[in-house]
């Protein structure tokens, strides 16, 4: 058996990784102006390249992959390390009220600020990000507190305080949103509903850190999710420190959600859907787990924007609408394997 699943594993990966490299493709040649694979290969190995082709590569579409990419990876491990801390297989991102932290801070953003930064630097572009990824932390930050009772976090609790002020949040920003003029009304819905249309390569650079420090923390420690399938007793029993690993674990996958969210806005259910696929893929072994949670997270997202983006061209779908298209029927799809199972 772990033979069999260290052949799928490769396979997974292999297979995973080229499904990527054509949705790139697909992503950098299809659009609203068509280039051919010859020039995009021209345009990047700077062969003769064309200022249009220029343009449309490096300003808008390659960035988009890029931050769809990366959202994506981030969405997909945080969603299995979630998973497993609170062993709820329901359990995503959204649900611990990540996305309305940022969505409020964002909304808060574009209700007092907006218009009154100007200019085309550094402080202007990462502005709503940085007061997304704020909000983002504030709320994870509020729901840990809240979440810890007699010296333990309690990942049921963690779970229904989620709940309670991502809902709580939510009011505000709606609120909010009433009193806004038109222009800066449709800004905040699509960027709440989950959108990278207007990505570029600083959103990339405010991104890239916390990936890169978090994510190998989160796979260094992929054994100790195997531990927490175990019940807290014996999880203690074999030395293993478990409130200070959950929250190690935790705080690593908040940080990861909410650098993503801060770029992407609410894009939700690639925290569910990612480790669900993965394991029936791959196996319960979180060391394999995590790296392919990041693999179909990359392409949920990336595939669901190109879809967005395509699917009523000239006009484009918000790329976390898409991925609700996907994620409620597979979202029932795993009540009724559960409700079987009970």
């Amino acid at each position: 058996m772990r033979s069999a699943y260290k052949r799928s594993y490769a396979t997974v990966l292999i297979v995973g990784s080229g499904l990527i490299l054509l949705t790139v493709y697909m992503s950098l040649t299809n659009g609203a102006f068509d280039i051919t694979v010859m020039d995009v290969i021209r345009t990047l190995l700077r062969i003769d390249p064309k200022p249009d082709q220029d343009l449309v590569i490096f300003e808008f579409r390659l960035p988009r992959i890029v931050i769809a990419g990366l959202v994506g990876v981030g969405l997909g491990i945080s969603g299995a390390v979630i998973q497993s801390v609170t062993r709820n297989g329901l359990a995503d991102p959204g649900i611990l009220g990540i996305n309305a932290g940022s969505g409020a801070a964002m909304v808060i953003f574009l209700f007092f600020y907006q218009g009154q930064i100007k200019g085309s630097g550094w402080a202007s572009i990462l502005a709503m990000p940085l007061f997304g990824l704020v909000g983002g932390l504030t709320a994870a930050l509020l729901i840990y507190v809240f979440s810890w009772k007699n010296g333990r976090l309690e990942p049921q609790r963690l779970l229904l305080t989620g709940i309670a002020i991502a809902s709580g949040l939510g009011a505000i920003s709606l609120f909010l949103t009433l009193k806004m003029n038109a222009k800066d009304f449709e800004m905040a819905a699509v960027w709440t509903s989950g959108s990278i249309y207007n990505a570029n390569w600083k959103y990339i650079v405010s991104i890239l850190p916390w990936l890169l420090i978090l994510i190998p923390i989160i796979v260094r420690r992929s054994y100790i999710l195997d531990l927490f399938r175990l019940d807290e007793d014996s999880v203690r029993s074999i030395g293993v420190s478990s409130e200070k690993e959950k929250g190690i674990l935790l705080l690593s996958s908040i940080g990861v959600v909410s650098a993503c969210v801060s770029v992407s806005g609410g894009i939700g259910f690639i925290g569910l859907m990612a480790p669900h696929i993965a394991r029936r893929l791959v196996g319960n072994a979180h060391k394999r787990i995590i790296p392919v949670c990041g693999i179909v997270g990359a392409l949920l997202v990336m595939v669901s924007d190109f879809i967005g983006k395509m699917l009523f061209a000239p006009v484009e779908l918000p790329v976390g609408i898409v991925v609700s298209i996907i994620g409620v029927p597979y979202f029932i799809y795993l009540l009724y394997l559960n409700k079987k199972r009970s």
